[in-house]
């Protein structure tokens, strides 16, 4: 965006930008920011950096925190939602020294690692991805968790449990039955378009948007491709204006995978492909589904190491509510065409060389998500290292409803783990491939597991209403 510092500045002086924000991710996959005038972001800044305190990010301990940020000019979008002109850009995590050195648990670094570890093997030079981001819009949201009372309560104009309200209109949106619904039961239509006119006019590419599922609100926007880190770069941008635009029109947005008991779950299917020189590797005519066996070896690691990619893709407590048969999410690791009750689905429509690509259905929004793209990158990388064959391997084609298949033939099709304990325990036995060319510190899946299995045990100890209902008169 800038040729250089004084680009920069006399951007800001011509836009009138009075304020710079500066956004980091912590481990969580949340941003977190800090601001300054744009008079005081000088050369300095961007070469020296900002400090700050890295244990509140998850980063390092109390003891050994002092860290600085330095912003990555090439990330710079105007922020829609502040009310003084402010310009946005992405930090980039450094330990403090004579020079900086990136710190290497560094989510963001993580994913520069992940790709030039891709380029070093000489596989391919680019992987191209495509997100597809699900969430709800609800008009509120209240919850409570204390240790005599516990709750949450949920409310959507269109949804079919407000038909019998006065006043009323009428166009409620059955149970499960939004897909592709038009108005004036799509009643996010134009907030959507206006989601997608913010992401546009930022470099985001917008595929399209709709109606998704879930009847109160489920909404999806689909994105063009674009190579891992940079998507990894515009997940977050993505999450923070579908939230925002929903916040100021005075509702509330969640990719909480599954936040309605009934209803379809949120997930964030990645579409994945690569390129070496500008060329797909990805495309063989004759092979199955059109796809080469440096796919099906990429798919291969894929499924291999499904159960330990779901601690990162997957790393809510909430998100096995969503990995549940019926829903159209998958639970079973296997591969096929057209089929959405595989972890990865092949797209019957998608037959040109340059456009041959898979999805992986499991993972989530909830994910850190330059974590979860560096992972899958690395499970592809080492089964087309490893020449891993998912046919020889046993995971499939299973061009068949997963759900309806006789319990004989379902005990044949290793599942997702079904919690996120049990995706812990698989990433602690499944996670050399992580660790290849120095790309995941160790250190880091010690930090990653330790806290989420904090997580896990805290929502262990809590009642939920269900248990009453089920046991209280025992």
């Amino acid at each position: 965006m800038f040729k250089d510092i004084n680009d920069f500045k006399n951007y800001c002086k011509v836009n009138e930008i009075k304020m710079i924000d500066f956004k980091m991710i912590d481990l969580t996959g949340r941003w977190r920011h800090l601001t300054m005038p744009a008079d005081r972001c000088t050369e300095k800044t961007f070469k020296e950096g900002i400090g700050f305190d890295g244990s509140n990010y998850g980063f390092a301990p109390v003891e050994k925190s002092d860290m600085v940020f330095i912003p990555d000019i090439n990330t710079a979008v105007m922020d829609p939602f502040a009310q003084i002109k402010t310009l946005s850009m992405i930090g980039d995590v450094f330990v403090i020294g004579n020079p900086h050195r990136r710190f290497e648990q560094d989510p963001r670094a993580i994913a520069t690692k992940a790709e030039e570890y891709m380029k070093s093997k000489g596989i391919a030079d680019e992987m191209r991805i495509g997100p597809e981001f699900e969430f709800y819009i609800f008009d509120h949201i209240s919850y409570d968790v204390k240790p005599q009372y516990s709750n949450f309560s949920i409310d959507a104009k269109q949804a079919e449990w407000n038909s019998g309200e006065y006043p009323n209109q009428g166009y409620k949106v059955p149970v499960k039955g939004g897909y592709h619904i038009a108005p004036p039961m799509d009643a996010g239509y134009d907030l959507r378009s206006k989601m997608c006119m913010l992401l546009e006019e930022r470099g985001v590419e917008v595929k399209y948007h709709h109606t998704e599922v879930g009847g109160p609100g489920q909404y999806e926007i689909e994105v063009e491709f674009g190579s891992m880190r940079e998507m990894a770069d515009k997940t977050m941008l993505i999450k923070y204006i579908v939230k925002n635009a929903a916040f100021q029109n005075g509702q509330t947005a969640t990719f909480m995978p599954k936040p309605i008991l009934g209803e379809a779950g949120s997930g964030m299917h990645v579409h994945i492909h690569l390129f070496k020189d500008g060329q797909p590797l990805f495309f063989d005519e004759n092979g199955y589904s059109g796809l080469s066996d440096t796919a099906m070896y990429f798919i291969g690691g894929l499924l291999k190491h499904a159960s330990a990619l779901c601690a990162i893709t997957n790393p809510s407590t909430n998100s096995y509510k969503r990995l549940v048969p019926g829903y159209e999410a998958p639970v079973s690791i296997c591969y096929a065409t057209s089929n959405r009750s595989a972890v990865i689905r092949i797209p019957d429509y998608a037959r040109t060389p340059e456009n041959k690509r898979f999805e992986i259905r499991n993972p989530d929004a909830t994910c850190n998500p330059y974590l979860a793209y560096s992972a899958l990158l690395m499970a592809g990388l080492d089964g087309i290292e490893k020449k891993i064959d998912p046919k020889k391997e046993g995971y499939g084609p299973y061009d068949v409803n997963l759900y309806k298949l006789s319990q004989e033939e379902q005990k044949k099709v290793k599942a997702l783990p079904r919690s996120l304990g049990e995706a812990l325990d698989a990433l602690e036995n499944d996670h050399e491939f992580l660790l290849n060319g120095g790309v995941f510190p160790k250190k880091l899946l010690e930090i990653w597991i330790e806290n989420k299995r904090d997580e896990v045990q805290n929502i262990n100890k809590i009642p939920v209403p269900v248990e009453f209902a089920l046991y209280y008169d025992l």
